[in-house]
């Protein structure tokens, strides 16, 4: 079976998320020599690599000509001026990935006339560390080598969810894109909590931070479900008991994260017009 992996690849954007892919992406054994950047400032860290690797950095796009798989990866309001130059790097067998924030699988075909195959996807800041979560939604012209191919690029920064309706994207954003915002918030509030019994603040702020830690690599590790592992850890009766008591009341958390996740969901929905 040969491998799912592209023999020629384009990342447009080598910033903080083009980054991470990219060092995915060798980890699991890409081809350096087929991998192109394209990146108008690239960072001293991503131009001593593209040397090392044997990566080529900014070529000239007709050197190139179509490729295999074509990555956007820069701000989303850039599309409009680099779309042009874009197309040289796409034929009808070039499979475009895209994570711009807001841009719809239209937005891009709109832009981009060339391109046939393209996928939508949306990965999270914990790409940067190899546990991300990434949505993705594919275009109608997408086969299923190129799906297999897209699986395995995003699957070398975390898990990956393919979606059948790309709407869903809007409500991806704001639980997986926003989410590790709302973890790290979560440690602040169970710091200041911490600080509020008698603790001080230091000594309060390791402990939270360590026990986010620890409780986000058991639902990494273990196959069971969150609630089985709440429930794991809850003795009747005890003290871990009577803090979900309030948690878990009507106006406790279920609610509060709801009306969070929504107003995400619509900001996001604005946000991509």
């Amino acid at each position: 079976m040969s491998s799912p992996l592209p023999q020629s690849l384009v990342l447009l954007g080598a910033g903080k998320m083009g980054g991470a892919m990219l060092e995915g992406w060798l980890r699991i054994g890409m081809n350096p020599a087929g991998i192109s950047l394209i990146d108008p400032k690239p960072s001293d860290e991503m131009v001593a690599l593209a040397g090392e690797k044997g990566m080529r950095l900014n070529p000239d796009p007709h050197s190139l000509g179509p490729v295999e798989v074509l990555v956007l990866a820069t701000k989303p309001q850039t599309l409009d001026t680099a779309a042009p130059a874009v197309q040289a790097f796409i034929s009808p067998q070039t499979l475009l990935i895209s994570i711009l924030a807001g841009k719809t699988l239209g937005d891009l075909s709109a832009r981009l006339p060339n391109a046939t195959a393209m996928i939508r996807a949306m990965p999270n800041l914990p790409a940067s560390v190899q546990r991300g979560a990434t949505a993705a939604a594919a275009g109608k012209g997408v086969s299923a080598a190129q799906r297999a191919m897209a699986d395995a690029l995003l699957s070398s920064i975390g898990k990956v969810e393919w979606l059948e309706d790309e709407r869903l994207i809007d409500a991806v954003t704001a639980v997986s894109g926003s989410g590790p915002a709302y973890v790290f918030h979560l440690v602040e509030c169970l710091a200041a909590a911490g600080a509020a019994a008698g603790l001080p603040a230091d000594i309060a702020e390791r402990l939270a931070r360590a026990t986010i830690e620890g409780a986000g690599e058991m639902l990494f590790q273990s196959p069971l479900s969150p609630a089985t592992l709440r429930q794991n850890v809850t003795s009747p009766g005890g003290t871990t008991a009577a803090a979900l008591e309030v948690l878990m009341a009507d106006d406790g958390l279920k609610p509060l994260m709801q009306k969070a996740v929504a107003a995400a969901k619509r900001r996001a929905g604005e946000l991509s017009g």
